[in-house]
């Protein structure tokens, strides 16, 4: 661990921009930010053999460390926000998961204050507005119709910091709700959903732009009844979450995505829960037990996977190494493409100056090495010369 130093220039390494990979590179880092020019001073640090790409952007996540962002203390929540920096997550939607409405009202009033304070980048409401016939591991018992009046509850309880919320949008309320959430410039995500095709493209029609973790508590792909999964895949207005742990989904099922939608509609999500960083064991996600084996986990009752133990440097590894997609490609879907529909595009997700300095050193292999985060080494990289 290591501090900010003013001024600081990391030359050498292949760094990924918008506009592709410049070899031998350098980013320049002044304070919090990146700069256009070098200052007097500045201490460089050579990272030759290794690749600096942005910080990661996670807008779905559930926890890590041990630590549970549905039901954590804030410390604890803290834990989780620590652990997923230290794999190069340097922004991070906090996700709950399906509760009673008072409860996800309350964690919405502790979860806004870690936003407001930076330590968060908005949160994400994963139910209780989903189908019981794709309900994953959320309770049946808790889970409602998205009702447009609720759905503003927890707006309203978020004070402003509500990036997206999850909705099975072919339940009574579901279009007004995608409705009401777009004029409010909150995602509306299909998800835990067992919508039709039709009711897919409707749904898409009303404003909705994302489909949480594509593939995965929805239909499968039909050639009569192609279902949400085609509808999704073939709109330009959706961003597919994709969770590449190599669990969810098949690896021809990613490369399905990539090939189908393009990278500029991917985001490479964890859907972690507190195991994450962490290891296996029981846990609890909501008020469901959680056992955790080989890194997989699973409800203990009736065995539905419930949610992951990625974190996004892994999923940056397979999807360079095992799913072979083009590293510039790997890095608009887990830097660039969630930062654009979270609103912060302007401050991370790139490489450029004005940004914050928030940066993730690779070695040759893809291995992470080092974190930056606003300027700040969270890791420094041992072998940087």
């Amino acid at each position: 661990m290591a501090g900010r130093a003013d001024s600081t220039v990391l030359a050498g390494a292949r760094v990924v921009l918008p506009t592709g990979t410049v070899e031998d590179g350098r980013v320049i880092v002044e304070g919090t930010r990146i700069a256009g020019s070098r200052a007097e001073g500045a201490e460089t640090v050579d990272l030759s053999g290794h690749w600096i790409v942005p910080g990661f952007v996670d807008m779905h996540n559930h926890g890590g460390g041990g630590a549970s962002f549905t039901s954590g203390t804030v410390d604890e929540v803290l834990t989780g926000v620590r652990t997923h920096r230290e794999h190069g997550t340097t922004t991070l939607v906090a996700s709950t998961v399906t509760g009673e409405m008072d409860f996800l009202a309350e964690r919405a009033g502790i979860l806004s204050e870690l936003v407001e304070q930076g330590d968060l980048a908005g949160i994400h409401f994963e139910g209780p507005f989903i189908s019981p016939c794709r309900k994953g591991a959320h309770s049946e018992a808790l889970l409602r119709d998205p009702d447009p009046a609720e759905v503003r509850k927890l707006m309203d309880a978020a004070r402003g910091t509500a990036k997206m919320f999850t909705l099975a949008t072919e339940l009574p309320g579901g279009i007004e709700s995608v409705r009401l959430l777009a004029e409010h410039g909150v995602i509306a995500a299909i998800g835990h959903t067992d919508a039709t095709y039709e009711q897919t493209v409707e749904a898409i029609d009303a404003g909705a732009t994302v489909a949480t973790h594509l593939y995965n508590a929805m239909p499968a792909l039909g050639h009569r009844a192609p279902g949400p999964i085609a509808a999704l895949l073939e709109d330009e207005r959706i961003t597919v979450e994709l969770i590449n742990d190599g669990t969810h989904l098949h690896p021809a099922a990613l490369e399905l995505a990539y090939h189908h939608a393009g990278a500029h509609r991917v985001a490479l999500i964890t859907d972690a829960m507190d195991a994450a960083g962490f290891g296996d064991g029981r846990y609890q996600l909501g008020p469901l037990a959680v056992d955790v084996e080989d890194g997989v986990a699973r409800l203990v009752e009736g065995g539905s996977i419930a949610g992951s133990t990625l974190t996004l440097d892994t999923a940056f590894h397979r999807a360079v190494t095992i799913d072979r997609i083009p590293v510039d490609d790997v890095v608009q879907s887990i830097s660039a493409n969630p930062a654009r529909l979270l609103g912060v595009y302007d401050k991370v997700g790139s490489l450029e100056p004005g940004k914050d300095a928030d940066l993730v050193v690779l070695d040759d292999d893809f291995t992470l090495k080092g974190v930056m985060r606003k300027g700040e080494w969270i890791i420094r990289p041992q072998n940087a010369r």
